[in-house]
Order: C-alpha cells, then structure tokens, then sequence
C-alpha cells in the first residue's frame, strides 16, 4: 500500500469514526509526534480535506486549545489549524501582544524570524497535557502556507499570534515545545496557575532561575 493511500485511509477513519464527535489527541511519547510530516501535496481529495479540516478544528477547540496540527491526531501530514479567541484580561493582552486570530488552516507552513527580537511566556501543549513551560521565541515571524482553496499566504505575524503559528508549524518537524523550552521553568499547570500566571514571567525567571530574552 503506497504512503499517500495509508495516509488518505487513516483520514477517512478519523473522519467517519468521529463524525460528530472529536479525535483522540496523541500524547507525547507517540513516534508520529517526532518524525516530519510529509508535504502535503493533494493526498486529500477537495471533501475529504475539508471534513478532516472540521474535525481538526472541533477537536482543538474542544480541548480546548488555540491550534492544532495533523500529527496530533495521528495523521503525518504538514497542515495545521489556528484560532485564538484571546479571551484574557487587558493587561495580560497588552503584555502578551495576544488579540484574536480568526480561524484558519495552514498546509506547508513555513515561517522565517523577522528581526532578532525574542519574547519568553509559558506555553503549553494539548500532547503534553498538565504542564507548562517557558519559551522564548521571535516576536515577529514572515508565516507562509498554502490555504484550502490552493493559494499560496504569506502573513506577518506578531505576538502570540507568531507564537501559535511558531508552536503548530514546529510540530511539523517533529518539535515539541519542551524542545525548546527553559529546562528551569517547566511547571505544572496547577503550579502555574497558582505562583507563575503572571503577564509575564519575570518573577518565575527570578525564582525559579531561567533566562528571559
């Protein structure tokens, strides 16, 4: 059985099998998270990318969660899906440059850094559930994907709009955030909750003895 055949059986499984309902998230540990994802380059016929697209996005924001990419729920193809109401405080919008990002879904995404300017927040993933960490990552991104209608985007993107994109398109290559993240700072959502879950991490970089960009 050819690659693009496993790979469009496994979709049309996921798709029927959870037809009104969401997909199981793969945990952290599984080899599809750490291998890279293939192209995607039409394994997916027009209706069937549009059901597995829908079911990405039931799935993420079910979890809930602000993207979601296809490793995630077992399928090794390079497309993602983002939104993010940004329902936090003023302040923490502020401080953390989040306001929201309408949905969308990215098939090869790239990005590129613009500038050398980093930001450091806790983050989390919906693979690696009950912990949180800090990483510093490019404030500014130049994002590049391909949307569902077959045309090529090129988006700036700033704040944590960058971080979501950063996060999701990473997991393309088989990254996930604890790859990149501050070894010091890893904590556990109910500790973040309780001592971190400042605007920004100053005071846990202090204590806890991490480096901020």
């Amino acid at each position: 059985m050819s690659t693009t055949s496993t790979v469009k059986d496994r979709v049309e499984a996921l798709v029927e099998l959870y037809r009104d309902d969401v997909a199981p998230i793969v945990a952290l540990g599984d080899p599809v998270l750490r291998r890279k994802a293939d192209p995607y380059d039409g394994q997916l016929d027009g209706d069937l990318l549009t059901e597995f697209v829908e079911l990405l996005r039931r799935t993420m924001l079910a979890a809930p969660g602000v993207g979601l990419a296809a490793p995630q729920v077992g399928v090794p193809l390079r497309m993602a899906v983002m939104e993010d109401p940004a329902t936090v405080d003023e302040e923490v919008a502020e401080a953390r440059e989040r306001y929201p990002l309408e949905f969308f879904a990215a098939l090869n995404p790239s990005y590129e850094a613009v500038g050398r300017t980093r930001r450091g927040f806790y983050e989390g993933c919906l693979s690696m559930p009950g912990y949180t960490g800090v990483v510093n990552r490019a404030l500014k991104v130049d994002a590049v994907y391909t949307d569902l209608t077959g045309e090529r985007r090129k988006r700036a993107l700033s704040g944590w709009q960058a971080r979501i994109f950063q996060h999701e398109t990473d997991h393309l290559s088989g990254v996930v955030y604890v790859d990149k993240l501050e070894p010091r700072s890893l904590a556990t959502s109910v500790n973040y909750t309780n001592r971190w879950a400042d605007p920004v991490p100053t005071k846990a970089a202090r204590e806890l003895g991490f480096h901020l960009d």
